[in-house]
């Protein structure tokens, strides 16, 4: 038996196999070096194919050369293990196994067309396993009818277009293109293997489903469908309901979601491109800014009064109600549980195998427990989260580019980025869960809310598989650990937010936004420890808030008047070093910088405008030159936190105290008065909607 051993390397601080996990995960500080654990998980058996014992030639007239099958009213029954060559073309037909229980039958279709207007073309209703083999060279094509006529009316099965209650295989170097007008294109009731092959599905639900598991090793796979692409879905056996994906190229547009695993989705290697549900254009949370006016009024502008009503005008009370009485409510009005899930399951599957989570989800890459990718291409266009764990999920490696309508990368419980290409072009929030460890990797996260979000509980479309306001509990357990890697956000909402803590040691971190006063480039509730790395955060000063004062490494706070985009600011050393020379790409009052060159004792004068050149990443400039700028003021750090503003700047920032006038997670605001003694939120008539 041909297996094959997996060793993904990881960062998590649990470990999880495809037969075991756990959801439960604690919290801790931040980690300067991390502790290798291991997923291992066996291949399923490699299967090769030899010459046919048995040849099956379809027509008008079928015929059978050899030992095992039967012809009967165009339907051909395999009644024993062996290799059987299916060629030629029925209009009406089907391909039947139904031999013993320890018997494997091979199927070699070698430019088979099958059509068959009331069930699975290819049904295995009885085997050990069924092998199909693609011959080199040849096309082959299995199209069903819409509707399907069952011998037993309490079974749904077949289900699929190819379809087979026991464990399947498809190997080879052959085409099949399968069109499924009733339900699932090709299905398995336990495993699901493909090990090679061209394969096109085009489903009126599911496209490949593997009850059990799937397994994909190679192949090109192409697949269109209006439910999920890749599905497995055993809800009742946590060793199973898994997808394993160890390399070929897929290529995914459903309705729902594409990749979705009931238990573990892990993928070691492969080239994938995934869209669902139209793409992130169709939805309209993360098209949607924060703080947006209504279409057509302008900024200041009083709401229509409504014909016929005066503006001030109370509304006349309902006939026999006194003012201050209470109304009365119907005796028999009857209303929904706050878990109830008051929508109709719209991704129904005609057999009993449903998840139960399932209610129009359109997510990208999903799975129940825990994912895990350590490698692979991914182009993610998907209408709800791109990458979605209902508990863990790992990145180790691999590159991605991700268009996401909700969330870019999401787990509820634990996150852990080890390393990898991390491009979220698109994302109402970019990087969501309880625990985030970014340990290294190149990370853009693009988000018209947060860029980095650590909340604690689980999101809406976790319960309803549908796009929605996060629910996160307001504690203070959640936690964003940057040790190492790069990171650039660009958020509209808050830059970095954690509904608890914040610690970094390592690594670089750039935060360009919010532009608005109702959030800030860094959002937390209890502290931010900064003990190493560089991080500067530009956006808006209503809301800012600077790491805590309890911090080891220094940090300053600069307060300016409005710059400009792309206006750079400069910080140099009082012996002419440059510190800091950073082109905002938004509007921006307040830069927050920490880097290890901050000194004790040393005077920093703060400059903006003027010209830098010198080899630049992301408007941050290494080793430039600068010149031309203004002076704004300087100061000598003789504590871990120097302020310095500009003359006739806001001085309203916040946090460096254990966090003090945050926020939890962006879901209240904490009014701090300003110069005029008005609040933030008088000032801003357009607070971000949270």
């Amino acid at each position: 038996m041909n297996k094959k051993l997996v060793a993904m390397l990881s960062a998590l601080s649990l470990c999880v196999t495809v037969t075991a996990c756990s959801k439960s995960e604690e919290n801790t500080k931040s980690q300067s070096s991390t502790n290798k654990t291991s997923i291992n998980i066996e291949s399923l058996d490699n299967e090769s194919v030899s010459d046919p014992d048995t040849y099956i030639k379809l027509g008008t007239e079928t015929t059978v050369e050899g030992q095992g099958a039967e012809v009967s009213n165009n339907k051909v029954t395999i009644t024993k293990a062996g290799t059987y060559s299916v060629s030629g073309k029925i209009e009406d037909g089907q391909i039947l196994v139904d031999a013993g229980a320890e018997d494997k039958v091979y199927l070699i279709l070698n430019g088979a067309d099958i059509k068959c207007s009331n069930s699975a073309p290819i049904y295995v209703k009885n085997a050990k396993k069924a092998i199909i083999s693609l011959a080199g060279g040849t096309e082959n094509n299995i199209t069903d009818g819409e509707t399907y006529m069952f011998e037993d009316e309490s079974s749904n099965d077949p289900n699929a277009a190819i379809f087979s209650k026991d464990d399947m295989t498809i190997i080879g170097t052959g085409k099949l293109t399968v069109n499924a007008n009733y339900n699932n294109g090709i299905a398995s009731n336990d495993d699901l293997k493909i090990q090679s092959g061209n394969i096109v599905v085009n489903a009126k639900n599911n496209g490949i489903k593997g009850k059990d598991c799937i397994n994909v090793t190679d192949g090109n796979i192409t697949i269109n469908s209006k439910g999920d692409g890749l599905k497995a879905d055993n809800t009742t056996d946590e060793t199973k309901g898994y997808i394993y994906i160890e390399g070929g190229k897929i290529n995914i547009t459903s309705s729902q979601d594409g990749i979705q695993a009931e238990t573990e989705l892990l993928i070691a290697d492969g080239d994938i491109t995934i869209k669902t549900g139209g793409g992130s254009e169709n939805s309209i949370k993360s098209n949607r800014a924060p703080g947006k006016m209504p279409e057509g009024m302008t900024k200041g502008e009083r709401p229509t009064i409504p014909d016929g009503k005066i503006q001030g005008e109370v509304p006349a009370l309902p006939d026999g109600q006194t003012k201050g009485e209470r109304p009365e409510m119907p005796q028999d009005i009857r209303y929904p549980s706050s878990n109830q899930d008051t929508s109709k399951n719209s991704n129904t599957d005609v057999s009993t195998n449903t998840s139960t989570d399932e209610n129009t989800s359109m997510k990208g890459l999903k799975a129940t427990t825990n994912i895990v990718i350590d490698g692979g291409t991914f182009n993610i266009d998907s209408e709800d989260d791109s990458i979605h764990s209902n508990a863990n999920a790992i990145i180790n490696s691999g590159t991605f580019e991700i268009a996401s309508g909700d969330d870019g990368i999401h787990s509820d419980t634990k996150l852990d980025i080890n390393g990898g290409t991390i491009n979220i072009s698109k994302s109402y929030e970019g990087i969501e869960s309880t625990t985030i460890n970014i340990n290294d990797g190149n990370i853009h996260v693009v988000a018209s809310d947060d860029g980095i979000n650590a909340a604690g509980g689980n999101d809406v479309s976790t319960e309803t598989g549908m796009p929605g306001n996060d629910k996160f509990s307001l504690s203070g357990d959640a936690l964003i650990n940057i040790n190492g890697g790069y990171v650039y956000v660009d958020a509209s909402g808050d830059g970095i937010d954690a509904n608890g803590s914040i610690n970094m040691v390592g690594g670089t971190v750039l935060v360009n936004g919010p532009t608005n006063n109702g959030n800030g480039s860094l959002d937390y509730d209890e502290t931010f420890d900064i003990s190493g790395g560089t991080l500067v955060a530009a956006g808006s000063a209503g809301m800012a808030q600077m790491p805590s004062d309890s911090s080891s490494q220094k940090i300053l706070n600069l307060s300016l008047t409005s710059q400009e985009s792309n206006t750079v600011v400069n910080i140099k050393s009082s012996d002419g070093k440059n510190i800091l020379t950073y082109s905002p790409s938004k509007n921006y009052s307040s830069v927050i910088v920490s880097t290890p060159d901050i000194k004790d004792n040393t005077k920093y004068t703060v400059s903006v405008g003027g010209t830098a050149k010198g080899e630049a990443k992301d408007g941050l400039y290494y080793d430039g030159n600068y010149s031309g700028g203004t002076e704004v003021g300087s100061e000598t750090i003789s504590s871990t936190i120097a302020n310095i503003t500009q003359e006739g700047a806001s001085t309203n920032s916040m946090g460096g105290h254990g966090g003090q006038g945050g926020r939890p997670g962006g879901k209240g605001h904490k009014m701090q008065p300003n110069t005029s003694g008005q609040t933030n939120n008088q000032i801003n008539s357009q607070i971000t909607e949270q």
